[in-house]
């Protein structure tokens, strides 16, 4: 197996890519590098001890796991980033696996590479038993919960052109219609993630309580609330007269 390092580098030749102005755009290699972190954390959970787990492989497929958005990003091509911005699951993961086969093949043997380009494909399959696979799953998942979630949701909008109460809207479409619910319950496969899931929703919920207060000026309106009931009844009484005082445009001279 090649040097994990050396697989990095190419990652990030493959995940930086740039922008429309022409300057380097990390996104993807900086979600890529966080989801090997959550591979690394959750294969030494408890749960998953009993497993015999391809590390390696595991740490290839999670760096690679959204090539499939750079495969097909054209800088001349505003359109086709708009795409791609919403390209399924299954196409991301097809696209994804192709990168592997064309960027790696000197680095991986053939068992490896099948095995690379397994885990990402079975990672979008809930009935898989592939070990990496579900591991892979339950890390990019935890990328949809709490504030960095927020991050991804806020620079998709930001692609489309919305706004804050965009954001707001769909956050509420989610709420009624238990969207967080059923992503903690089916999108998971080992209990405690969705345990930290659910602590990165909480999170987010509170960020979308005070992004709601904060551009509906709420929190303005509080201040000038709070600033009216300090005053003394003198002051009050005096500005009750001060406004009901004809204006002076009206007086007759």
């Amino acid at each position: 197996m090649a040097d994990l390092g050396v697989i990095r580098e190419i990652a990030e030749q493959v995940l930086v890519i740039p922008t429309v102005k022409g300057t380097p755009d990390r996104y993807l290699l900086d979600r890529a590098l966080r989801v090997l972190r959550h591979c690394g954390n959750i294969t030494q959970l408890k749960e998953i001890q009993c497993f015999q787990i391809d590390q390696p492989c595991l740490n290839i497929a999670a760096l690679f796991r959204d090539a499939g958005f750079a495969r097909y990003a054209d800088i001349g091509d505003r359109t086709s980033r708009l795409v791609l911005a919403d390209l399924s699951d299954a196409d991301l993961r097809d696209f994804s696996t192709q990168v592997v086969q064309e960027r790696l093949p000197e680095l991986l043997n053939p068992r490896q590479l099948e095995r690379v380009c397994a885990i990402i494909t079975e990672s979008g399959n809930r009935e898989t038993n592939l070990i990496e696979a579900m591991i892979l799953s339950d890390a990019r998942n935890l990328e949809d919960m709490g504030a960095v979630g927020i991050f991804n949701e806020c620079r998709r909008y930001l692609v489309h052109g919305k706004g804050v109460a965009d954001a707001m809207n769909s956050w509420k479409r989610k709420l009624e219609y238990d969207y967080w619910t059923a992503r903690l319950r089916e999108g998971f496969r080992f209990e405690a993630v969705r345990n930290l899931a659910r602590k990165r929703i909480k999170v987010a919920e509170q960020f979308m309580t005070q992004l709601e207060l904060e551009n509906k000026a709420g929190d303005m309106e509080d201040f000038l609330l709070e600033q009216q009931l300090d005053r003394t009844p003198a002051e009050q009484k005096e500005e009750t007269l001060r406004n009901n005082l004809p204006h002076r445009s009206a007086v007759r001279v």
